[in-house]
């Protein structure tokens, strides 16, 4: 028989503090995601009341890059493709000039103009057979991050070729959770964590007033972890493709596609990026799924305070050069505090 297995990171958060400080917690849906966002102090009051701050942030983001609400900058920009500059705010702005930084680092791998391909792949179960050639070549003839363009004088944003459209959905979450953290670590709690769907980032310590530890477990017995992986201060970004899928004639096709080609990728199953910044770590996360392990391990391997940690479509765990795993034996009790980094079959 057939088994789905899970490899999760779990969290080094016990669930009976050592002293004063305790962990407060509040999970709920934002931006279409789950959100988790977690306070360290002593003080409840003081506790929820940075939460509720970086869920008001969570919102500001959302509404500055929400290409759905008619309203914002991004829908602004994306209405006058072809027709005019836009100008935005410098904080928008901005984002899009580090979006682009980005595709030029990772050679159009991540693409925020990926929103201008048509939606001829579709993973609600709608699909009944592969979409023709020429579809696919239509369907990315708009996506060319070198066709946004930038005013710095006057902040505006241009999309050369009408029909153009920007997104976020690649970045977005983890520049919220970034967002968020950094006004909670202003509000004088003694640690927190900002946990997107699985772009997560902490601060300061955890509830026992060490660097917060991530634990990687084996998925046939949850309770035990096998490495650990002290992160302190950092963010942890893994991204799947075993959730979301079509198959055609036996072979599956995930539902992350390349925006240079308009067709899925393949061979990886997860990725995940540990770096300080979960903005950063989000994107680099999708490029890598692109990139492939071979062209992904050498690009993360060449970005300094950068690791990363791969599982193939054939079930094989790769690591950058300078990922440094503790393994020992031990007894963990899992929590709520979970990430999925892979899925393999039994």
């Amino acid at each position: 028989m057939r088994r789905l297995l899970i490899i999760t990171f779990l969290l080094g958060l016990s669930c009976i503090s050592h002293g004063q400080n305790k962990s407060h917690k509040k999970v709920l849906l934002l931006m279409g995601s789950r959100f988790e966002i977690t306070a360290i102090s002593e003080d409840a009051t003081k506790a929820n009341k940075a939460i509720e701050v970086g869920i008001n942030e969570i919102k500001r983001i959302e509404k500055l890059i929400s290409s759905w609400d008619s309203d914002s900058q991004t829908s602004a920009i994306v209405r006058n493709a072809g027709i005019k500059s836009v100008q935005v705010d410098r904080e928008l702005f901005n984002l899009i000039r580090r979006c682009k930084k980005i595709s030029h680092l990772t050679h159009g791998a991540f693409d925020i103009s990926y929103a201008s391909m048509d939606k001829i792949w579709k993973f609600d179960g709608s699909m009944t057979q592969m979409p023709d050639s020429v579809s696919v070549a239509k369907s990315v003839s708009k996506i060319n991050y070198k066709d946004i363009i930038l005013n710095s004088e006057n902040t505006s944003v241009f999309l050369k070729k009408k029909g153009m459209k920007i997104g976020f959905g690649a970045i977005g979450k983890g520049y919220a959770a970034n967002k968020a953290l950094e006004v909670m670590s202003k509000m004088e709690l003694n640690g927190a964590l900002v946990n997107a769907s699985g772009d997560l980032i902490t601060w300061g310590k955890d509830e026992d007033g060490k660097d917060w530890k991530i634990g990687i477990s084996n998925p046939k017995e949850k309770d035990k972890i096998f490495s650990w992986l002290s992160i302190g201060e950092t963010a942890v970004v893994t991204s799947g493709n075993y959730e979301k899928f079509v198959s055609f004639d036996g072979i599956r096709y995930s539902h992350i596609i390349d925006p240079r080609t308009g067709y899925p990728v393949s061979g990886l199953s997860s990725v995940t990026i540990i770096c300080p910044n979960a903005e950063l770590a989000d994107a680099l996360a999708t490029s890598i799924f692109v990139l492939g392990a071979k062209s992904g391990l050498q690009l993360i391997n060449k970005l300094n305070g950068i690791e990363c940690i791969l599982v193939t479509d054939d079930q094989k765990m790769l690591t950058s050069s300078n990922l440094k795993l503790e393994y020992h034996k031990t007894s963990y009790k899992n929590n709520s505090h979970q990430i999925q980094i892979g899925k393999f079959n039994e």
